[in-house]
């Protein structure tokens, strides 16, 4: 079965448009699952008609995990969707969460630790499995923990690990950075597709006395 690897994928901060423009193949690498080999691995697939799917070469996803396991990656997706809801992004990118906060236990075994622990704390509250635990359970154990280490290493990764990729760029219509695609000289001023047009009093006609 061939997947798309998203541990291996490396951002090209490629053209983007909205839902209902042509926005180019993502550059993402294929790999076989037989060649994931780590402590855990999560997968998935792309919803069929979604964006996504759209633009990568395969509807299925897989990412490895070098020293988490599979549980503690499902975990820490569910509790990056109770802090960052966006019903657009599909699990491949909050996936991404798991790989990051899994590289970073890989690297030092006090934030291994700190996230096993946290992990460990989050099923227990919920009886069993965080993942599986109704929506408003799971808000209520996530605002219970603001103020911990565990709380603080997980939204401080959100905000990377969730927005700066390829496929967060594509869900929202973000085009990517002005700077790499030669300024807006090249670009055209008025490109915001992705966030709502400003009033005309925003923008009013320029002095010319």
């Amino acid at each position: 079965m061939r997947v798309i690897s998203i541990a291996e994928q490396s951002p090209t901060h490629g053209d983007c448009a909205d839902e209902g423009g042509p926005v180019p193949k993502l550059a993402v690498p294929l790999a076989r699952r037989e060649f994931l080999k780590g402590s855990g691995l999560l997968f998935g697939t792309l919803a069929t008609g979604s964006l996504l799917a759209g633009l990568a070469p395969s509807s299925a996803w897989a990412l490895e995990l070098q020293k988490l396991s599979s549980a503690d990656g499902t975990t820490l997706m569910a509790m990056g969707r109770v802090l960052y809801p966006h019903q657009k992004l599909p699990d491949a990118v909050y996936a991404l969460l798991a790989k990051d906060l899994d590289a970073k236990a890989a690297a030092d075994a006090g934030a291994a630790k700190l996230l096993q622990d946290g992990v460990a704390w989050l099923d227990t509250s919920a009886g069993g499995s965080f993942a599986k635990a109704s929506a408003t359970r799971r808000e209520e154990i996530v605002r219970s923990m603001e103020g911990t280490a565990f709380f603080a290493a997980v939204r401080g990764q959100c905000v990377t690990s969730l927005y700066d990729n390829d496929m967060a760029f594509a869900v929202f219509g973000y085009p990517g950075s002005a700077w790499e695609k030669g300024g807006y000289i090249t670009r055209g001023f008025q490109d915001l597709k992705w966030l709502p047009a400003p009033s005309k009093e925003a923008s009013p006609p320029p002095y010319m006395g």
